[in-house]
């Protein structure tokens, strides 16, 4: 049970008011002392959104693959969140796949994963500025056609890519990535711990150092402490967010910035003093699957509301 709640009918309103002002003011990101007391798991965490796919070629049949046109002259293009990244002629971004071979070069994405993730046409392929046209090559697929290969790696485009410069296929799975100009996985730009993105359907909200959506359980409580109501088993679909420092936060309302400790001794952060969270379910970043579980997980604005959510507040 709640330490505030068990206090004596006696305590003075003022120690009450002192409770609420200290969770809402900004207090520099440390972390509240208060233990929340076990809670028992709260219906709706378990109800999961959109499934997510377990295979390679799950993606398939969401959107009419990308045309299988030749990649033209490779040109290396700059990302907000990836850095320098390989792109077609078209500004396509191109992937490789974990499960494929360079050492020597092979593919093993086949089938349906080949609709969802067209094979990259070696034919007319360049080498523009920045791109080494000595690590540019070719393999044999199954079927007999050539597809195009950048340090050993076979590449792809991904079918829900809509225009140039997407990135929807960055880490989905955690086996495919854009490429960079070298062959290698394109490299995360660094994140702080908490800052926003915007997404077209959400609008701006908070995502995690990883660039994961960050949510709300709208179980859970904020004043005059923090108090989760995600236990057990919700937290293996919900894992918290560990505390992140003021200073180390862009975009993110600072009142109410803070972390507090859970019934198990670990230590999690808030936005406007209200726990958060991300969700198993987000594969890549830029992921919203969390969105509207249950009808109680919602993403965090940055002044810390739940987008999206009645108007219980």
């Amino acid at each position: 049970m709640n330490t505030w709640r068990t206090a004596s009918l006696v305590a003075s309103a003022a120690a009450v008011l002192a409770l609420t002002t200290a969770c809402g003011q900004d207090n520099g990101g440390q972390s509240a002392s208060q233990n929340v007391g076990a809670t028992a798991p709260a219906p709706g965490y378990a109800t999961p959104g959109a499934g997510t796919d377990a295979q390679a070629g799950g993606q398939a049949g969401q959107q009419a693959a990308a045309p299988n046109t030749p990649a033209g002259q490779l040109t290396v293009a700059a990302n907000a969140e990836l850095g320098s990244i390989l792109t077609d002629a078209d500004g396509r971004t191109l992937y490789r796949f974990d499960q494929d071979t360079a050492e020597p070069p092979k593919t093993n994405c086949d089938g349906d994963c080949a609709t969802a993730w067209p094979p990259v046409p070696a034919n007319d392929a360049s080498a523009g500025d920045g791109v080494d046209a000595e690590l540019l090559g070719e393999i044999t697929r199954p079927d007999g056609t050539k597809q195009l290969t950048v340090g050993g790696w076979p590449a792809y485009r991904f079918a829900k890519d809509a225009k140039a410069g997407d990135i929807e296929g960055q880490g989905v799975n955690g086996t495919w990535f854009a490429l960079a100009a070298d062959g290698k996985k394109a490299e995360l730009a660094a994140l702080p711990g908490l800052s926003t993105r915007e997404d077209a359907k959400l609008g701006e909200h908070v995502v995690d150092k990883n660039g994961m959506t960050v949510y709300r359980f709208m179980k859970d409580e904020a004043w005059p402490e923090p108090v989760s109501a995600c236990t057990g088993e919700c937290l293996a679909k919900w894992p918290v967010v560990a505390p992140v420092a003021n200073d180390d936060t862009e975009g993110v309302q600072k009142k109410g910035l803070m972390s507090f400790t859970r019934p198990d001794g670990t230590k999690q952060q808030t936005v406007n003093c209200w726990p958060i969270y991300t969700f198993a379910g987000d594969k890549a970043p830029g992921d919203t699957k969390g969105q509207g579980v249950g009808g109680t997980w919602y993403a965090v604005a940055p002044d810390g509301k739940p987008i999206g959510a009645p108007d219980k507040e």
